[in-house]
């Protein structure tokens, strides 16, 4: 999986990633990406180039999220307990592969959206049990 921001000075590259997109309804992705989040789970086994073109903001106590300093591309969502990079959908060269499979935090989504894919949905619970100890 590969991918890069709107001003090429962040490249991405996953080896352990997946072609599975999910929505993310949560009040916080929602302020960051202006809507829900789509996204990717791009796993653990991530690199960038240009990462000095990264700034990072610690956005909870178990999540960070990046972005370029220059074109301001949003680049991920990371799982600081895991390890794991959850990034954009639309950041990545295999867009066209990818099939939206998951809506996280369902109860939180606006009414005034809505998507017609057939999904799993997962509640806020739901996703925090998930990630229980």
């Amino acid at each position: 999986m590969t991918g890069q921001c709107l001003c090429g000075k962040v490249g991405l590259i996953s080896t352990s990633g997946t072609l599975h997109a999910e929505a993310c309804h949560c009040g916080m992705c929602r302020k960051w990406s202006g809507g829900p989040y789509l996204a990717v789970a791009a796993g653990t086994e991530v690199s960038f180039n240009g990462e000095e073109h990264i700034t990072r903001f610690s956005s909870s106590e178990w999540g960070e999220r990046g972005f370029c300093k220059h074109c301001g591309s949003h680049l991920f969502y990371f799982l600081k307990p895991t390890g794991q990079y959850i990034v954009p959908a639309g950041l990545l060269d295999q867009e066209s592969q990818l099939v939206m499979d998951q809506q996280i935090f369902i109860d939180k989504k606006p009414a005034f959206y809505a998507f017609s894919n057939d999904t799993k949905n997962l509640t806020e619970e739901e996703v925090f049990a998930q990630f229980a100890p």
